[in-house]
């Protein structure tokens, strides 16, 4: 009968490794807790920034128009020429009861919100296809760019009466004002997105079998669409310029219209009005592309200072 056989513990596997294993355990475990208190902790700090500074913007307009109110009620500044808020808020008011001697107020901001986006969209396509264009094709490049360099230089604004003579007092004339100003930044940024790629994708993509269509679309596009979306942003406003600046010269219907028209009867009020309903619809398109720029770029890594 053979003897029984005791089992040993190997080395290391005595109390004192098990202990030391323990301890090591329990150390991780409060290293990962400790981890994860120290990410919450830096996520309550960036909330309570971000509450810090949206209460601060708040208190800041509320002072700016307070000290307009007050300035135009004791004559500091002329009430007639520089209004004040509280008829500025009495404008709109009536506007979005009553209407606009033009007609609804929100058939007027959607009028000119037709504008301004037909313009930038179609100003948006043509910029991204020439600029990645341009920027792919040295030859095209050469020949274009001094006239695209010439058209960039003029002033854009005074294309505006010009267009309204062409396309007469439709929202034509507007939609064109609207691409000319959409259409240049769109198209640089596209133009520098397309010749910043990174040499090292391209050369891969090649030696893997990729086309020139391929390269272009799965290589030089997706490397160029933070350059277009930071163009986006300004040109979105660029866009509602070109709406006004057309309906301003003429027009039957449009914010741009209202301006004029209250302009010619000397009131600042309604001025302001317009003004104001403008910016709120350029907040809500910036909000809107911000967004979607945060949908589209989640894989981006979050840089240095952003949260804070």
């Amino acid at each position: 009968m053979p003897p029984e056989t005791v089992a040993v513990p190997p080395a290391g596997t005595t109390e004192a490794g098990q202990g030391k294993g323990r301890s090591g355990r329990t150390e991780a475990t409060a290293n990962g807790s400790g981890g994860g208190e120290r990410t919450q902790a830096r996520a309550r700090a960036a909330r309570n920034h971000r509450i810090v500074v949206q209460g601060a913007r708040v208190l800041l307009l509320i002072a700016l128009i307070g000290l307009w109110e007050w300035m135009a009620r004791s004559a500091v500044i002329d009430p007639f020429n520089f209004s004040m808020p509280s008829k500025i808020w009495d404008q709109m008011r009536q506007w979005a009861l009553h209407g606009t001697p033009q007609g609804s107020l929100w058939e007027q901001i959607w009028y000119t919100l037709y504008e301004a986006l037909l313009g930038w969209i179609i100003g948006v396509i043509g910029g991204v296809v020439l600029g990645i264009a341009l920027g792919r094709i040295r030859f095209l490049a050469e020949v274009l760019g001094p006239y695209i360099k010439v058209l960039n230089a003029l002033p854009r604004i005074v294309l505006a009466p010009i267009f309204l003579i062409w396309f007469g007092l439709g929202p034509a004339s507007k939609i064109a004002s609207a691409v000319v100003l959409v259409f240049f930044p769109v198209f640089f940024n596209a133009f520098q997105g397309a010749r910043e790629v990174d040499r090292n994708l391209v050369s891969n993509a090649r030696i893997l079998g990729a086309s020139n269509r391929q390269v272009t679309l799965q290589v030089v596009i997706p490397s160029a669409t933070s350059w277009i979306f930071t163009s986006l942003h300004v040109s979105f406003g660029f866009a509602l310029i070109g709406a006004i600046v057309g309906e301003y010269i003429g027009a039957t219907k449009g914010l741009g219209l209202l301006v004029s028209a209250s302009q010619g009867t000397f009131n600042a009020a309604g001025v302001y009005a317009a003004m104001v309903i403008l910016a709120v619809v350029a907040l809500l398109a910036e909000g809107l592309l911000s967004f979607l720029e945060k949908r589209l770029f989640r894989w981006k890594p979050v840089e240095a200072g952003a949260e804070r």
